[in-house]
C-alpha cells in the first residue's frame, strides 16, 4: 500500500506570495499573479514588474526556483504548473509556492495530484473568506498526498505528461483550424462591424424564423435521466463546437412541457447567460431530438437569406463577439445576458446566399479535417489516466 502523507510534511515550504502589492514599475522583474497560472501552463501575457531592490525584498525568504510548483489560491483556485523558467520572478498572494522535498517528491507528480479532479474538488470544498474565496495555505499543507516509490512517481508524471501533450497537440490544430475558417470568412466577406465590403444590413429576426430560450424541468438536475431526449445547456456551447461531456437527458413527459423549444437540424444555438455568453455552435446531429435550457437559444436561419454556417461564423468573429458581449455586460451588469429582443434586434451582414453557400462549401472541408483530431478522445484519456494515476498501480 501506498502511504499517505501531508503535503507539509514532505515540502521544504509551503507559503503563498506578499499580500502588500508593490509599486510597479514599466521594465523591470516580473510580478506573477494567479492569473499566470494554468494547469501545466504558466503564462506571461498578463503581468506587471516590480524594481529589482523590491524583488529581492520580496524573496529574501522564499524564491521561487526551477521544480518548484506555483498554485493559484485566489479567484481560479487549485490550479497547478511547474516553475521552468530562465529568469527570476516575484509572486502575488494569488499564489501559493510549493518547495517540494527532492528526495521524497517529485515535481511533476504532485503538479498532476495537486491537479486531480478529487484534489480540486477537496480544494473547492475548503475555501473560505467572503466575496472572493480563497485557498488557505495552511489547507494546502495539510493535504494528504499518496508516496510511492520515487520511481513510480516519475512514471506516473511521464505516462500523464505524455497523454497531456497528445490532447495539447490535438487542441492547437483544432485551433488552427478554427483560425483557418476565421480568415476566409474574413477574405469572403470582411469585418462583419465594419462592413468594408457594403452587403446588405438586416435584422437578425428578420432572417430566423425563431429566436428562444427554453427552461430547466421541475425538479433541477435531480429530475435529469441517463438517456432519453437531449437537454442542451450552456456548458455543452463552445465556440464554433459542440461539446458532449454533461450531456443532460430527459423523458418524453418533460420534452413536451418544452415543446416550444424543439432543436431542429441546422439550428444555431448561442449562449445567453453567464460566463459562458456569446458562445455559438451548430446543433451536432447526432444530439437530436432535444430540447434547450433558459441559458440557451435557438436561431434557427430562413434558408433564402442565411445560411448557418455563415450565422455562426459571424457570431464568433472576434469583433461581432466583442459586440455581442459588450451588450451583455452593458450598464455595469453584475450577471452577463442578451435578451430576445437585443437578438432579434442585432444588425447583420446579409450578403448573397450562392456567396454564403460557397463559404459553407470550404467549411465543411476544413470541419471534415478537425474531426480527424480526436481532441475529444484524447481529452477523455487525459482526464481518465488523472483520475485513476493515484490509486495504487492504476495506471503503471
Amino acid at each position: 500500500m501506498w502511504e499517505k502523507v501531508k503535503l507539509g510534511d514532505i515540502c521544504d515550504l509551503i507559503t503563498c506570495g506578499v499580500a502588500k502589492r508593490p509599486e510597479y514599475v514599466d521594465f523591470g522583474i516580473p510580478f506573477l499573479s494567479s492569473l499566470n497560472v494554468k494547469e501545466n501552463k504558466i503564462t506571461l501575457d498578463r503581468h506587471n514588474f516590480v524594481s529589482e531592490s523590491d524583488h529581492k525584498k520580496l524573496t529574501k525568504y522564499s524564491k521561487p526556483s526551477n521544480g518548484d510548483i506555483l498554485y493559484t489560491r485566489v479567484g481560479s483556485f487549485g490550479e497547478a504548473a511547474v516553475i521552468d523558467l530562465d529568469f527570476e520572478f516575484s509572486i502575488f498572494v494569488s499564489l501559493t509556492l510549493i518547495k517540494p522535498k527532492r528526495n521524497l517528491l517529485n515535481s511533476r507528480f504532485l503538479m498532476w495530484y495537486l491537479n486531480s479532479p478529487a484534489v480540486k474538488a477537496f480544494a473547492a470544498e475548503n475555501t473560505s473568506g467572503i466575496g472572493v474565496q480563497n485557498l488557505n495555505v495552511s489547507v494546502v499543507r495539510k493535504y494528504e498526498i499518496p508516496l510511492p516509490p520515487l520511481p513510480v512517481q516519475e512514471k506516473i508524471a511521464a505516462i500523464l505528461d505524455k497523454a497531456d501533450e497528445l490532447r495539447r497537440k490535438d487542441q492547437e490544430l483544432q485551433k488552427k483550424y478554427d483560425e483557418l475558417a476565421q480568415a476566409i470568412f474574413i477574405d469572403m466577406f470582411g469585418d462583419p462591424v465594419k462592413n468594408e465590403k457594403g452587403w446588405e444590413v438586416m435584422r437578425l429576426g428578420e432572417v430566423c424564423s425563431k429566436i428562444g430560450s427554453g427552461s430547466t424541468p421541475r425538479g433541477g438536475k435531480e429530475a435529469y435521466k441517463t438517456e432519453g431526449i437531449s437537454l442542451i445547456r450552456s456548458l455543452n456551447i463552445h465556440q464554433n463546437k459542440f461539446k458532449y461531456k454533461d450531456l443532460a437527458f430527459i423523458d418524453n413527459e418533460q420534452a413536451h412541457q418544452l415543446r416550444n423549444v424543439v432543436v431542429e437540424k441546422n439550428d444555431v444555438l448561442f449562449n445567453i447567460t453567464g460566463a459562458s455568453v456569446c458562445r455559438t455552435c451548430i446543433v451536432p446531429y447526432n444530439v437530436l431530438p432535444a430540447r434547450v435550457n433558459q441559458h440557451v437559444a435557438i436561431l434557427r436561419p430562413i434558408p433564402n437569406f442565411i445560411t448557418s454556417e455563415y450565422l455562426v461564423r459571424l457570431l464568433t468573429s472576434f469583433n461581432m463577439n466583442k459586440f455581442l458581449y459588450g451588450i451583455a455586460t452593458q450598464g455595469g451588469a453584475t450577471r452577463e445576458a442578451i435578451t430576445k429582443e437585443q437578438l432579434e434586434e442585432l444588425q447583420i451582414l446579409v450578403p448573397p446566399i450562392p456567396l454564403q453557400q460557397a463559404f459553407a462549401e470550404k467549411v465543411k472541408l476544413i470541419n471534415e479535417l478537425k474531426a480527424k483530431t480526436n481532441t475529444e478522445k484524447s481529452e477523455e484519456l487525459f482526464q481518465s489516466l488523472l483520475q485513476r494515476a493515484f490509486k495504487e498501480g492504476m495506471i503503471i
